[in-house]
């Protein structure tokens, strides 16, 4: 079993070690993270004193999302995506088209977003290799 996986292997590094564009991901997966906690917090407030909970559910979307970036899956995009759509029917539903106030509820998440979507290659590279390494665990297992 324990000759499954060749340590030495390019597969198995790439899965093992960050590169530059990882390490970025960590970082702005904390941030992101970090937002979420933080709005999320707000969110609890606000709900206390009768407000949105378009906050609180944002904020968890998310620190989840964030999380889901610092271990470096792709699922973690999808998910800021979604929270992204979710911010714009909000935002439209609670300000209308008027772009002076669209525009501070939607500026920072979108430019995430645009900024996340370049990471989408190493994401799926990422998973390509934890597939193949999964891969050759199992097959190591039966034989």
């Amino acid at each position: 079993m324990a000759d499954a996986i060749d340590a030495t292997s390019p597969d198995f590094r790439e899965d093992r070690e960050r590169s530059f564009a990882g390490w970025l991901l960590v970082i702005l997966g904390v941030f992101i993270a970090l937002a979420g906690v933080a709005m999320a917090a707000g969110g609890i407030w606000l709900i206390s004193l009768g407000g949105s909970w378009y906050y609180l559910l944002a904020g968890i979307g998310l620190a989840v999302a964030g999380v889901l970036l610092l271990f470096e899956r792709l699922s973690g995009v999808w998910l800021y995506l979604a929270v992204v759509a979710a911010t714009v029917l909000w935002a439209l539903w609670e300000v209308g088209m008027d772009a002076w106030q669209l525009l501070p509820r939607l500026l920072a998440l979108a430019v995430l977003a645009v900024v996340l979507l370049f990471f989408i290659p190493h994401l799926r590279r990422r998973a390509v290799a934890r597939r193949r390494i999964l891969h050759e665990t199992r097959q190591g297992m039966t034989t």
